[in-house]
This record gives structure tokens, C-alpha cells and sequence, in this order.
């Protein structure tokens, strides 16, 4: 059964089209929804939470329909805004324990469970300290474990790894990997930088200026190209031209030699020639697209 249902979904403001006629199907897992800042992401999530009634069009979410079951929705699903929100004169604690009250959670079961989410998501040992000292990780960090608190069937993560470092964003895309596979939430992810949603979702919806462009499992956008990625230890160069020289297609990147397979022969071809000039030879695997360059194309 899908989590999340849209038929012809539509939302006009003023002089602005946010969704047009937006028809999708998402099943459980770890879905990431593409687009570029202002392709309408947000305003889908608003919507799918029963916040905002679209223009026409209808969804479902985890079987309730938006503009009658708003309020089970909300019950049942877990949300992470993109913007900042958070009192900064109260502690993570302090917070979680409220937002798991509002859930409906009573007060000893709300405790455990902002102690668990709190620990969970790697603020344990910093969760009574003020939420204004906080850095940029830390206070994203106290938004997902706030939407994870009432132990819901499915989260919205609104551009979860904004304004972070890439350490940061490891961190957060490592814990939206865990909520999905470790705990069995339905993660629905949004951002607008591509490789990072590769490394965490099952599916990718990809958004552009409200319409639907691409619905698919990330298997199919990184299938296997036909080229093999070539990595030696040193002699890169003259491996390239030992290749070429033997009538392959060789293209250099980075440490790498990109070489276009022609035939089996082309494995052999290029074993002989690591073992001719004596190189080491690191890695030689097929290549595979990236979602960013499948998306551009």
C-alpha cells in the first residue's frame, strides 16, 4: 500500500504556480524529493500534512485523505522543518518532551522517549544545555529527534542537512539512512543537492517548477554505464596512453582513467597493460551513472 497518494495536485498563489496537476506514488522506504529552491517541495509537504489546501487535485497520506483526515495525519507522521523554529532559552530536552506531550504521549512516556530519540540521534550528553547554544548539526539534530518522538509511521524531512558542514551532513545523512533501516520509518526526504539523496533513498520523485519530471528507484538512475573506471597507484598518464595506443577509448578524471568497454577483450587489454608497465593496480570496476548527471542529461 503506498504511504503517499497525489492525483492532479495543483497549487496556485498569486502570479505563482507552486504544484501543477502533480500525480505520484510513494511506497514505504526512503523516498527523496528533488527540485531546485522553489520548485514547489515545500508547499507539497504543507500540503500532504493538511496545512494547506491545494487549489484542486486531492492525496492521501498512509491511507487518510488531506482535506478530512488532517489532524490523523499529523498524529501518524513525524515533520522536520527546513527553517529554524526552536526556542533557544530551553533545553533539547525540555523541547522534545513538549513536542512528545503535544503528540499526545503521557508525561513518563514522553521522558523515555525524548531520552531514547535524543540519544538516537547523538545529543545525549548535551541534551540539558540550552538549545540557543547550540551549533547549526546540533540544532537540526534536535529537529529530527522532534519528529521522531512520537514514534511515527512516516517522517518529512525538510532539506534536513541545510546550512551544515559536510562532516554535519554525513552525520545527518547517516541517521536518515538508520531511521529507515534500523527503525522502519518511511523517510520522505527533500533537497535540491542530488548525490546526497543517491546515498540514502530507495526512490527519488524529482520536481520542476511543480511538475512531475521523473519517478523512479535509484537503481535505474545509477545502472551501470559502459564505461570501467581504471585507478593505478602512479603511472596514470602512461597507462592511458599504453591503452589508447591499443585502440581503446581512454578519458582521464582525477586519479582515475575512464575507459570505454569495446568487447570483453577490454579487461584484458587493460590487465596486460598494468602488468607490461609494472603499475598497481588499485581498483577497476564498471562505472555507473549519478542521479545529477542522469538529471541534467
Amino acid at each position: 500500500m503506498p504511504i503517499i497518494s497525489t492525483r492532479d495536485l495543483t497549487m496556485r498563489f498569486p502570479g505563482v504556480t507552486a504544484l501543477e496537476s502533480l500525480s505520484v506514488t510513494v511506497e514505504p522506504g526512503v523516498t527523496g524529493l528533488v527540485g531546485a529552491n522553489g520548485a514547489g517541495k515545500s508547499t507539497l509537504i504543507k500540503i500532504l500534512l493538511g496545512l494547506q489546501p491545494p487549489t484542486s487535485g486531492g492525496a492521501e497520506v498512509l491511507g487518510n485523505d488531506i482535506t478530512t483526515g488532517g489532524a490523523e495525519i499529523r498524529r501518524r507522521v513525524g515533520f522536520m522543518p527546513e527553517y529554524e523554529c526552536l526556542p533557544p532559552d530551553v533545553s533539547a530536552t525540555e523541547f522534545v518532551v513538549h513536542m512528545a506531550r503535544m503528540s499526545g504521549l503521557p508525561a513518563s512516556a514522553a521522558r523515555e522517549r525524548a531520552a531514547d530519540v535524543l540519544r538516537h540521534v547523538g545529543l545525549y550528553e548535551e541534551r540539558y544545555r540550552p538549545i540557543g547554544g547550540y551549533s547549526t548539526g546540533m540544532r537540526q539534530k534536535v529537529k529530527l529527534a522532534q519528529a521522531l518522538v512520537h514514534d511515527p509511521q512516516l517522517v518529512f524531512l525538510d532539506e534536513p542537512t541545510n546550512g551544515l558542514d559536510p562532516r554535519g551532513r554525513d552525520e545527518m545523512l547517516d541517521l536518515i539512512r538508520r531511521v529507515g533501516a534500523e527503525f522502519g520509518i518511511s523517510v520522505l526526504v527533500t533537497s535540491h543537492l542530488l548525490g546526497e539523496l543517491e546515498r540514502v533513498c530507495d526512490h527519488v520523485v524529482i520536481i520542476d517548477g511543480g511538475r512531475l519530471l521523473r519517478s523512479s528507484a535509484v537503481a535505474s538512475f545509477t545502472e551501470a554505464s559502459g564505461n570501467l573506471v581504471v585507478e593505478v597507484e602512479e603511472g596514470r598518464d602512461a597507462l592511458g596512453a599504453h591503452l589508447a595506443e591499443r585502440g581503446l577509448t581512454v578519458q582521464a578524471e582525477g586519479r582515475t582513467l575512464v575507459v570505454r568497454i569495446d568487447g570483453e577483450t577490454t579487461f584484458d587489454i587493460i590487465r596486460d597493460g598494468v602488468v607490461d608497465l609494472d603499475l598497481a593496480l588499485i581498483r577497476m570496476e564498471q562505472a555507473r551513472h549519478h542521479i545529477e548527471e542522469v538529471f541534467q542529461r
